[in-house]
């Protein structure tokens, strides 16, 4: 059978022990990417004097929660002195502090805010206007006319500016701005509910248009996501008619056989949606699957997760959630030492149960581009309560089941390419899908909507780990085949990422 496009780039990009040597490229300091974009001309719209502000009037109080959001979103949250230049740290965290996404806003133009496209300027936390005209009815026919848009008033789009990633990752680097993408997708989501947005995450859309609408250098930067912006203070009875977030690509069956360097590009190319595609008369039918249930055998272990939901209510409601995002740090190292029953299962239900949360002012349901699809795996190597092993865990039914019996601290240590991090884990959380079956529903655009998936439950587990003085890291690198070998996942699944927690050293 010929694999389609992303799965040709799926298994080209995998780590193997016998290959990853004569892969791995010395870095070349002096080629190394900016992080930042910059923009010779346009208003300047500074941010900065409303996340201290306190007047009540309601343009202050708009211009307020706009700050705070994008702030919380990502925004720079922490200076960390190099050997050379200072590093800032973001909101939302970026595989080799990297950050290849940039947000860009478009307005629809009112009082506060004239029409037209500005980009978010993470490093002095303004709005730079590069673009005056109004483009919003562009941006909706490009999105196949998603019912937000005709209520929202703002948009935010996320692009990829691929070689910040790809300089240290290479062809890999796809796979990893994605998942960057997603843990961003995740705090605009948490962002939005702190300071009275519902964002609509949009994956499909005519991918050119909204290039060509925001002037990017295709052969440097892609759109990603479209994430109209409902202000629930103008329209708090919301009610968007159902439109799916994840709109099929073409599945590519004929390729070249390209060269390692090409194969990142391609892949973006690969996974467009090039022109309008007759959306069908019930959006229903391509409406995401449900959370998967599988590993149900009576003989099999079975461990109940549910518990009581984490409190983000400090001295104002939400304020424990902003501070949360604020100070979250990807961990460094573990001491090896236990965790608790419960504070897995309280990380868990945060992660996979927003429903929990509604009473504390939380989107009950959150935007995923397709849930069903991904399956989630965790190697238990240190949990008070838990038998070592393999655990798949059923959201719906909140339960672990065990599929393997055996510590897989060694093993971990090996197959995370020698970090100390999965070897000291207590545990180990791997995302998962059936990359063919994601393929025949969405085409090779699949690839992008299990990625992004993937971080966003990876950024939802991290906020969950920090409130809870749990120490938590992604990783995604990692020799595939060799994930599913040792934990007994099978073949046909995906490693999209892994998250570790364990206690902070």
């Amino acid at each position: 059978m010929i694999d389609s496009f992303s799965q040709h780039y799926h298994q080209r990009t995998k780590y193997d022990p016998e290959t990853i040597s004569s892969k791995s490229q010395g870095l070349d300091w002096s080629q190394q990417p900016s992080s930042y974009k910059e923009y010779k001309i346009g208003t300047i719209y500074d941010l900065k004097p409303y996340l201290q502000a306190t007047k009540q009037d309601v343009e202050s109080q708009w211009w307020q929660r706009l700050s705070h959001f994008l702030l919380c979103s990502y925004g720079l949250t922490a200076r960390m002195q190099t050997m050379g230049e200072p590093m800032y740290l973001r909101a939302a965290p970026s595989a080799g502090g990297l950050y290849p996404a940039e947000i860009y806003l478009v307005a629809r133009g009112n009082s506060l805010l004239p029409a037209g496209l500005y980009n978010y300027q993470v490093k002095d936390h303004t709005l730079i206007h590069f673009w005056a005209n109004d483009v919003w009815q562009n941006i909706q026919v490009a999105c196949f006319n998603h019912p937000a848009l005709a209520i929202a008033d703002l948009s935010l789009i996320t692009t990829a500016v691929f070689y910040r990633s790809a300089w240290r990752y290479q062809d890999r680097a796809y796979r990893r701005i994605f998942l960057d993408t997603g843990h961003l997708l995740g705090n605009i989501e948490l962002a939005g509910a702190i300071n009275g947005f519902r964002p609509y995450f949009v994956g499909g859309f005519i991918d050119r248009q909204i290039d060509e609408l925001l002037y990017l250098n295709t052969e440097e930067e892609g759109v990603v996501t479209v994430i109209p912006i409902v202000d629930l203070d103008v329209h708090p009875d919301l009610n968007i008619p159902a439109f799916p977030s994840a709109l099929p690509s073409k599945i590519n069956l004929e390729y070249p056989e390209l060269p390692d360097g090409q194969l990142l590009k391609y892949c973006h190319q690969m996974t467009e949606i090039a022109q309008f595609r007759q959306l069908p008369a019930n959006v229903s039918a391509i409406d995401p699957v449900e959370l998967g249930d599988k590993y149900n055998f009576p003989f099999c272990l079975k461990i109940s997760t549910a518990t009581s939901p984490i409190s983000w209510q400090d001295e104002v409601p939400l304020a424990g959630l902003e501070n949360t995002i604020l100070k979250r740090r990807s961990t460094r190292a573990y001491t090896g030492g236990a965790l608790m029953l419960e504070e897995l299962n309280a990380i868990l239900d945060f992660t996979y149960h927003p429903q929990h949360y509604i009473e504390q002012d939380l989107d009950p349901n959150p935007d995923y581009f397709d849930l069903g699809l991904i399956e989630t795996f965790i190697a238990v190597s240190g949990v008070n309560g838990l038998e070592e092993g393999c655990y798949y865990y059923a959201p719906k039914a909140q339960e672990l089941r065990q599929i393997r019996f055996k510590n897989f601290r060694q093993e971990l240590h090996y197959l995370c390419l020698g970090q100390e991090l999965g070897r000291d884990a207590g545990a180990t959380i791997f995302h998962t899908a059936d990359l063919q079956m994601a393929v025949q529903k969405y085409g090779d655009r699949a690839y992008r909507y299990l990625h992004l998936d993937a971080g966003h439950l990876g950024q939802r587990l991290n906020l969950a780990a920090i409130r809870l003085d749990v120490g938590v890291s992604g990783i995604a690198g990692f020799f595939d085949d060799r994930v599913n070998e040792v934990l007994g996942i099978p073949e046909d699944e995906a490693v999209l990422y892994i998250t570790t927690l364990g206690r902070p050293g």
